[in-house]
């Protein structure tokens, strides 16, 4: 057990150092917004915060078909390295790059083209528009090498490296918050979006770079990026449903935004900034979950079910108790952290909608860590399916009709919150149960390379 928990660890903490800089440079991009818009009017002050969270919102949508590429890849890449042939991986390196790139020109074009409609769907009106169509329009063009630069760090993280993406996304971070300064200093609100822009390019090439040298045992080469259609497949075998999920929450969040979304600009703000504080808990989530994904998809490479309940189940222990930390945190300086934010009096109305909902979300911490955790390691053991059901049940079934009912009952973005904190503990509580009752009979996973001989991993870490 204590070797479970190590290997756990050492997995977990770069990716949660990685998030969490990516987390203060959107921290740092709200206390713009917040703080140092004083020659603005009161409602344009307002209508920013607002397109910040629409623009939250989308950028995720956008990032959620990473998982396409991400889920499918790291799990597959996971398997390989488990059953010793680094060869193979190297082979489902190449075809996740190959389909990044199809993916991310694929979303620009599409997002370039539709991009106010679908803001106007969203339920904003007038300047509010304004300002999240030019903030999004900004950063598209950067999209096709962020998720290359995505496909590559999963693909690290399922040979057993962490650290990569932790150098690379945190000299993203480090690049991002001057680069926004500044931009927000010579242009203002469309500033904040080029300086990110900048850093993800910068990201990108840091990735490719990095597997051109060659880390982790896998290395970029070009006359190897021809489809190969067998390893693609196994690959959207766990890509298409996890992307599916992904879309589907998206989908949902962006539902459930429409609605928050029709009780003002005041409570769309409030909305965004609990959402970027609560982040702390989510993105610390993630790093429990990559380690459950990792382990879990390296034990069944192995045909060791035993290390991938135990990977899973530690996995979960260690992050429902960071993250419930993080929700102590979140109770008691809940009005502080929006204070940092909405300093002025005008946005006081911000405020007192804001940090009753960051309270309550406290108390969802240890749902939301089995639903981080137990969702990566059913993708770790090659089920993608089972986490898409839950997320229709969760948010299609309780989440946005109960937000429904409780913000058209006087509860407004408070009772929007209640809802999904209910989401939350039906979907956790439905995953881990899920795993618990999983047959673990694994099979050595089928390599489609036959031209190849395993090789044993170098510089990477199994268990």
């Amino acid at each position: 057990m204590i070797q479970t928990c190590k290997a756990v660890l050492s997995l977990a903490w770069p990716v949660v150092l990685q998030q969490w800089l990516v987390l203060a440079v959107s921290l740092s991009d709200r206390v713009l917004s917040g703080r140092f818009q004083g020659d603005l009017s009161a409602s344009d002050q307002v209508a920013t915060q607002a397109a910040q969270t629409t623009a939250q919102y989308l950028g995720w949508f956008l990032s959620s078909t990473a998982l396409l590429v991400t889920a499918g890849s790291a799990a597959v890449v996971a398997r390989r390295v488990g059953a010793g042939d680094v060869r193979a991986a190297n082979h489902v390196l190449h075809q996740s790059l190959l389909l990044a790139l199809v993916v991310g020109l694929a979303w620009t074009g599409l997002m370039a083209l539709f991009l106010v409609p679908a803001l106007r769907l969203l339920q904003l009106h007038g300047d509010t528009v304004v300002f999240a169509s030019s903030y999004l329009s900004t950063l598209l063009p950067s999209l096709p090498l962020h998720l290359l630069g995505a496909a590559g760090i999963a693909c690290l993280h399922g040979a057993g490296d962490t650290r990569t993406g932790m150098w690379i996304y945190g000299a993203e971070a480090v690049l991002n918050l001057p680069l926004a300064w500044l931009g927000f200093h010579y242009i203002g609100f469309v500033g904040i979006a080029l300086g990110t822009a900048i850093a993800q390019v910068f990201g990108g090439v840091a990735v490719l770079v990095v597997l051109l040298r060659g880390r982790a045992g896998l290395r970029l080469r070009w006359n190897e990026l021809g489809l190969r259609w067998p390893i693609m497949q196994e690959t959207l075998a766990i890509g298409i449903p996890a992307a599916l999920d992904g879309l589907s929450m998206q989908v949902g969040y962006l539902i459930f935004l429409a609605q928050v979304n029709t009780l003002g600009e005041a409570a769309a703000a409030a909305h965004g900034i609990a959402l970027i504080w609560e982040a702390m808990g989510y993105l610390t989530g993630v790093g429990f979950g990559t380690a459950a994904l990792t382990l879990v998809g390296q034990a069944r490479g192995a045909v060791r079910p035993d290390r991938a309940i135990r990977a899973a189940w530690t996995a979960f222990a260690l992050g429902a108790t960071a993250m419930s930390i993080m929700g102590l945190i979140f109770f008691l300086l809940a009005e502080p952290m929006f204070r940092l934010m909405c300093p002025h009096d005008t946005q006081t109305a911000i405020v007192t909608l804001g940090v009753p909902v960051l309270r309550l979300v406290a108390f969802g911490m240890p749902a939301l860590a089995a639903c981080m955790v137990f969702v990566q390691a059913l993708r770790g053991a090659g089920d993608a399916r089972t986490p898409l059901v839950f997320t229709w049940v969760g948010f299609f079934g309780v989440r946005i009709p109960l937000t429904f009912v409780l913000t058209r009952n006087g509860w407004g973005l408070f009772g929007a919150w209640l809802a999904m904190n209910a989401d939350m503990f039906v979907r956790g509580l439905c995953l881990m149960a899920c795993f618990a009752r999983v047959r673990w009979r694994f099979t050595l996973p089928n390599v489609p390379s036959p031209d190849t001989t395993p090789q044993p991993a170098s510089d990477h870490q199994t268990v």
